[in-house]
């Protein structure tokens, strides 16, 4: 699209801009409506997501100790 060179032209844009924007509306039916489009999981879905976040934020932390108690040990064998 190239840009408008006249006022006219500009307004015009400027005004189909404004029709564009939706009403108004207050913080709760807007709320109310962007839940209505959320897509809910399934149940099984949800178990198995929830299984599968448990499983790696463990082995997560499994690994990180791991890391931590083989650098606490290497420290102790170099400054005795």
């Amino acid at each position: 699209m190239t840009s408008p060179t006249s006022k006219d032209d500009q307004e015009q844009i400027i005004t189909t801009e404004k029709e564009k924007q939706p009403l108004k509306k207050g913080f709760l039916p807007s709320t109310i409506d962007e839940l209505k489009l959320v897509v809910w999981p399934s149940r099984q879905q949800l178990f198995s997501e929830s299984v599968a976040v448990i499983l790696m934020v463990s082995l997560s932390a499994v690994s990180i100790a791991a890391v931590s108690r083989f650098y606490g040990w290497a420290s102790t064998q170099i400054f005795r």
